[in-house]
């Protein structure tokens, strides 16, 4: 089964502007009822709603006992919801507990984590604003697509291997991020090589709502495979997800869709461990 959804305006795939972040939705039956527009999140390891979504279900919220969400800037505990099935495209998930966020970003119903996607190819057109998630066939990338491979931690997280100023960094692709993030241990290797410029205050909240102070600061080239990323103002903090991954000793970044959506289609093929891209060139 595939799911393709086309809209005159971006409906489910928005590219990233200079006035406005692009955003990945994904049309998810839940109980074979919707669809509910889930933010497509990489970075999340298990899906969730806003109480929309149970009001519509007519799923009462103390039927479960609370869960403890874990999101970019903290954790909470919050009520929760049992559902039968959560489905989109070829990814599907039974008998699931869904925890009831307080915030989605972009306005969603909810996020959709990376459960389930292992075998799974999930293609994002952000020109033709469609979205597909099927079984990986084991497909190479299309002519004129770049190939950068990627290794998992925790899961289906993706991470792959990127040089930010000639430092060495583990990158994780987080779809669910509104913007790129990195932790102290980069900031202070791109210091001892060269002078950092002075930053600006930044705070960061994440779908628990808990926020963390950060940096932006201008940082240096960032180069993810053959893709180079310039003039690049980046928020330095170490925030709840660095620690939780234990990613707060080595450099690493946050790559999220204020640089993602900059992309003309992203492939994110789970089984291949693969990212295949095609840039943008339209100006």
């Amino acid at each position: 089964m595939e799911i393709v959804v086309q809209g005159r305006g971006p409906r489910y795939v928005s590219r990233t502007l200079r006035d406005e972040i692009g955003r990945i939705w994904a049309p998810v039956l839940i109980n074979g009822r919707g669809p509910f527009r889930l933010v497509l999140d990489t970075g999340a390891s298990h899906s969730g709603v806003t109480r929309i979504v149970p009001l519509v279900l007519g799923i009462r919220t103390d039927q479960a006992p609370p869960v403890m969400l874990n999101g970019v800037t903290g954790s909470a505990k919050v009520p929760a919801i049992r559902v039968d099935s959560l489905s989109v495209g070829d990814l599907a998930v039974e008998a699931t507990v869904l925890p009831i966020l307080p915030d989605a970003f972009g306005g969603a119903e909810g996020v959709l984590g990376y459960e389930g996607l292992y075998d799974k190819r999930i293609f994002i057109d952000f020109r033709r604003d469609l979205l597909n998630i099927t079984f990986s066939r084991g497909e190479k990338s299309p002519q004129g697509f770049l190939t950068i491979p990627f290794r998992s931690i925790g899961g289906q997280l993706v991470v792959i291997d990127a040089i930010v100023g000639h430092v060495r960094t583990k990158a994780i692709i987080d779809t669910g991020g509104q913007t790129t993030i990195a932790n102290l241990a980069l900031h202070y290797a791109l210091a001892s090589r060269r002078s950092q410029p002075p930053g600006k205050p930044d705070e960061i909240i994440g779908v628990s709502l808990a926020a963390e102070k950060g940096e932006i600061i201008n940082t240096p080239e960032i180069e993810l495979g053959g893709i180079k990323i310039r003039d690049s103002g980046v928020t330095y903090s170490d925030v709840n997800i660095f620690k939780r991954w234990k990613l707060l000793n080595d450099p690493a970044i946050l790559i999220g869709m204020d640089v993602l959506g900059l992309l003309d289609t992203l492939i994110i093929d789970y089984r291949r461990h693969e990212l295949q891209l095609r840039m943008d060139h339209s100006g």
